[in-house]
């Protein structure tokens, strides 16, 4: 086993463990979030609300946690359908708690290495995949450039050749 999903009710022996392993988290904190939200309009009852809550709150923990015993926490989503508009919001959340530079690596170089692919993601150097995307303004000021479903992206570069490129 190289992850845990989600993770949010870890505690730190658990971190050291995983840590020692050389596990990865992949947190995942947008989705009791957006559940939350839309709690209603899913037909969520009291117990389900509590339980979700429970998991809210020790979401940020889980990533303070991870964050003191080493262990390397990647980006992932499991946001479907009409969700998937704010799966980017998981790095304002975390940013709570973390470094933005942080919160960027948890989607290159951290997945890269969760992924195994070291050298060919999360990089710009020869013999890369050359996967990229050019944002409009500094992510590492305001990460709310990565909101708003590519708006502030001016373009996408997939195996070196672009898929959006408005930088012309």
């Amino acid at each position: 086993m190289r992850t845990i999903e989600h993770g949010n009710l870890i505690d730190a022996p658990s971190a050291k463990l995983m840590a020692e392993k050389g596990m990865f988290l992949v947190a995942n904190l947008v989705a009791y979030y957006a559940m939350k939200e839309r709690a209603e309009e899913f037909g969520m009852s009291g117990d389900m609300l509590e339980k979700n809550d429970l998991v809210i709150d020790g979401a940020m923990r889980s990533l303070e946690i991870c964050r003191d015993a080493g262990v390397p926490v990647a980006f992932g989503s499991d946001l479907l359908g009409e969700l998937q508009v704010d799966q980017s919001r998981e790095f304002l959340l975390r940013a709570e708690v973390l470094p933005v530079l942080d919160i960027i690596r948890s989607a290159t170089t951290i997945g890269a290495q969760l992924l195994r692919m070291e050298g060919k993601l999360g990089t710009l150097q020869p013999g890369a995949f050359a996967d990229l995307i050019a944002i409009d303004g500094d992510p590492l000021a305001d990460l709310g450039l990565f909101q708003g479903q590519g708006r502030h992206i001016a373009a996408i570069m997939q195996g070196g050749r672009f898929h959006k490129n408005r930088m012309n």
